[in-house]
């Protein structure tokens, strides 16, 4: 694709672009809601982890709060989730609750996604803008098998997606022009923040990331420059 011949660098959002993470969490958290009698659907309870994810970045987007690492924040919206269900954090073993919340480290990949980011990575230089830290990146790397050149994101800005900064700092630091990179990402409104700094656009269809009923994303909202059914086929619409 001629439009993508001066790129240097493909940024990619992970949660839900690169892994499954509801339903990896979901099966880690099973045996746990179990243990303590946790009356609640291991897939429910994974969508109300999530559904903490905005709301507490929000607070350091805002400014009303300094940046912190998102393992914290997800340490944190664990414990506003078990509080929901009647249960007391304090009450549990912290070596517990530390282990559960390693599940976000612990991601299995989409079945295309290996395959594809190593094709990719042909042609590309290739690593995260997520909003993950970097040790998590690296061990989620590790877990999953991401071929990743380097790990860049929130925790080099930061601060957090959708903030200008985290793509661009990011960008900045591969030494690179936001012209001369894109973002890879199954969520529209990431594409619309990085398209409105000059990245180039690569939306993949992720209809389940949030399960057998998803409502948002399920197709592309704007004329982005490459839309791919999954990473194997944005490799081969990129020529890799």
């Amino acid at each position: 694709m001629d439009t993508f011949d001066t790129i240097g660098f493909l940024g990619f959002d992970v949660f839900g672009t690169v892994v499954d993470w509801r339903t990896s969490v979901a099966r880690r958290a099973e045996p746990f809601l179990r243990r303590h009698g946790i009356d609640v659907d291991p897939s429910r309870f994974a969508d109300e982890w999530r559904a903490e994810y905005q709301p507490s970045m929000e607070r350091v987007r805002s400014g009303e709060r300094a940046f912190v690492r998102l393992d914290i924040l997800n340490r944190e919206n664990l414990g506003r989730v078990l509080l929901r269900h009647g249960v007391e954090p304090a009450a549990l073993p912290d070596s517990e609750l530390a282990d559960l919340n390693r599940a976000w480290e612990r991601l299995d990949p989409w079945p295309d996604s290996v395959e594809g980011l190593a094709r990719l990575k042909r042609r590309f230089a290739i690593g995260p803008i997520s909003n993950s830290h970097i040790a998590g990146m690296m061990n989620l790397a590790r877990f999953g098998g991401l071929p990743w050149d380097v790990i860049v994101g929130a925790e080099i800005a930061q601060t957090y997606k959708p903030r200008p900064e985290t793509y661009l700092r990011s960008i900045e630091a591969v030494g690179l022009p936001p012209e001369r990179a894109a973002m890879v990402a199954a969520h529209n409104d990431d594409l619309a923040a990085a398209s409105a700094l000059g990245l180039r656009t690569v939306f993949i269809c992720r209809p389940r990331e949030h399960g057998s009923e998803q409502a948002t994303d399920l197709e592309p909202a704007r004329d982005w420059d490459v839309v791919a059914e999954d990473l194997v086929d944005a490799a081969r619409q990129l020529g890799c």
